[in-house]
């Protein structure tokens, strides 16, 4: 387990390279793709030649007998949610780092752009169960303590996988609409798991409702093949369970390769039916590209 020194040299590095990010990369980007973003409800008033008709208010028309609309009012400042994956899984890396390393940089790196546009930031973090809440606040302190939080946990990382319960979780303390980043790797690989799915993908498209959600799908290069380096032993880092696999078959090698782009396919497929954005993130690869273009697409959406 990382110590405490080390640590902090971690959160150092990450704060410099975020910062640097933003400077070089991001600067403006965020405030045109969010801000705005995140509005609430004002008044009604009659409705005029040119107002968008989805903005219609039903009810007061029915009620009035007059055309009436829904005026709403952009808030001062945006709420960011960082709901982060932080279970077994999240320990492994083959690509020099793990995938809560990655995780916290990513988080760094939008939770410092989002102080610097005077947002709040908080953080959820969850495995099987909820690890820790960290209530929206500002401050550039918030940042780095949200990215010491999410390494120290995935440091730690242990037990099973529990999205429903993180979002009941989420959808209970956040009463007022929010930007909720939801970072993990969005495996189902116990049975446990793959029984909740639907009721995951449910809770997944509830929460999208209610808040403005990006979901980040973290991975790292060895969940996608494998390589041929005879008999291994395999041990999932959520369940414990362990198998001997011969990775010197070609066959085992297909089938593992086929079911994993399955899986990531039949993801994708879920998230592009929902509408919901979503951020591609994995360990052998850079991530700022990854950033960029999202902001792209909701500015395009926008």
């Amino acid at each position: 387990m990382t110590d405490v020194k080390e640590l902090m040299a971690k959160v150092g590095r990450i704060r410099i390279l975020t910062s640097r990010l933003i400077d070089d990369q991001l600067s403006g980007d965020y405030h045109s793709t969010f801000k705005g973003q995140g509005v609430e409800f004002d008044e009604v008033r009659p409705y005029e030649v040119g107002d968008d008709v989805r903005s219609i208010d039903w009810n007061v028309t029915a009620r009035t007998g007059l055309p009436y609309i829904k005026r709403y009012s952009e808030e001062r400042e945006l709420t960011i949610l960082f709901v982060v994956d932080v279970s077994g899984s999240q320990a492994y890396g083959s690509a020099g780092r793990t995938k809560a390393e990655l995780s916290a940089e990513v988080t760094a790196l939008l939770a410092l752009t989002a102080i610097r546009n005077q947002d709040k930031v908080g953080l959820v973090l969850f495995s099987d169960r909820i690890v820790k809440y960290i209530p929206p606040r500002k401050g550039r302190d918030s940042v780095m303590r949200l990215a010491r939080e999410v390494l120290a946990a995935g440091d730690g990382a242990e037990g099973g996988t529990d999205l429903a319960a993180a979002l009941k979780f989420v959808n209970g303390v956040q009463k007022r609409r929010a930007v909720v980043f939801l970072v993990g790797d969005f495996l189902e690989s116990s049975a446990a798991a793959r029984e909740r799915r639907e009721e995951t993908r449910r809770l997944i498209l509830a929460t999208a409702r209610r808040h403005d959600m990006v979901c980040a799908t973290v991975s790292d290069p060895a969940e996608h093949s494998l390589p041929d380096v005879g008999l291994v032993e395999l041990e999932d880092p959520e369940t414990g369970e362990v198998a001997v696999v011969d990775t010197s078959s070609a066959a085992v090698r297909r089938a593992f390769a086929e079911r994993a782009a399955s899986e990531r396919a039949e993801l994708s497929k879920f998230f592009g039916k929902s509408g919901i954005d979503t951020l591609d993130l994995a360990t052998d690869r850079p991530y700022i590209d990854e950033v960029r273009a999202l902001f792209r697409r909701r500015a395009r959406k926008r």
